[in-house]
């Protein structure tokens, strides 16, 4: 069987090296695979030259059914694997938490929780779950009082951030008067209350202005400025250095709980909405039931 796999294989795309890449071994063990092969065949199953591998009629007749065969065995075991039961899960989120936290993450929860189909969307508008249309959302600002679950999810912190270059010129919260400051318009506290909560004249120019978080973080990453945003939603961009926050711990942070997670009250606790839910607050370590 492994012969005739790697005869499929150097038949298929005409080159013993490409048919090595492919089964995972040294092209000279494919020569040596495919030279048993034909021994034990009794007939030639290439003809090699210093520039071309092609398959002999013997060996056309042979890779057509041999690829019938392998196509016949996939079915084979395909039809013997028992009914994996599907379970759908219809999740809403706002768009930055979505782009810039969630999507990140997200293969970590599909990796471990298998046979869950996603149905994934994002946009500003909150689910009503009245038509069935979502299981869950996770909401940025606090939503008005119904009759669904609302959990509030991590205190995020807003703090200007750059790149590390800009960094280089901002010792204190007065050297942002002479920096590009670059206006996130979708956060609920914009420039103008932070310097308020410092104490300090709000700039009545701003060099940019974004309505959308992963638009107003990706400039700061370019150099474009200092972004006031949620340490939260740029934590991926802290991790790896495109962005430092350099006046954390010398300025008053605005603190807040940004984002809700919002469901219907009555969740199958086995379900994918449920394990979804369990995942989530885990990975922001908020404390929720078992």
């Amino acid at each position: 069987m492994s012969s005739l796999r790697v005869f499929e294989a150097a038949g298929r795309t005409g080159s013993f090296a490409a048919a090595a890449r492919e089964v995972d071994l040294s092209p000279s063990a494919v020569s040596h695979a495919i030279r048993k092969l034909e021994e034990s065949a009794g007939m030639g199953l290439f003809v090699r030259t210093t520039r071309s591998l092609v398959l002999t009629r013997e060996g056309r007749m042979l890779l057509e059914h041999v690829q019938r065969g392998f196509e016949e065995m996939q079915r084979g075991f395909q039809r013997a694997l028992p009914d994996i039961h599907v379970m759908p899960l219809r999740l809403h989120t706002a768009p930055a938490f979505a782009t810039q936290w969630l999507m990140p993450r997200l293969g970590t929860f599909m990796e471990g929780n298998p046979g869950i189909a996603l149905r994934f969307s994002a946009d500003t508008r909150y689910a009503t779950f009245d038509d069935n249309d979502h299981d869950i959302d996770i909401v940025y600002g606090t939503p008005a009082t119904s009759r669904h679950e609302i959990i509030p999810l991590v205190v995020e912190e807003l703090t200007p951030m750059c790149s590390p270059q800009i960094a280089e010129r901002i010792a204190g919260v007065h050297d942002l008067y002479a920096t590009p400051l670059v206006q996130s318009e979708g956060q609920s506290v914009q420039w103008g209350g932070w310097f308020t909560a410092n104490g300090l004249a709000t700039p009545g120019d701003f060099a940019l202005a974004f309505d959308r978080s992963a638009m107003a973080i990706s400039a700061a990453v370019d150099g474009l400025g200092v972004v006031l945003e949620s340490t939260l939603l740029a934590q991926r961009e802290l991790a790896s250095g495109k962005l430092v926050a350099p006046l954390m711990g010398r300025s008053t942070t605005v603190r807040y709980v940004g984002h809700h997670l919002v469901h219907p009250r009555a969740l199958d606790p086995h379900g994918a909405a449920a394990r979804f839910k369990r995942w989530l607050l885990a990975e922001l370590a908020v404390p929720h039931e078992p």
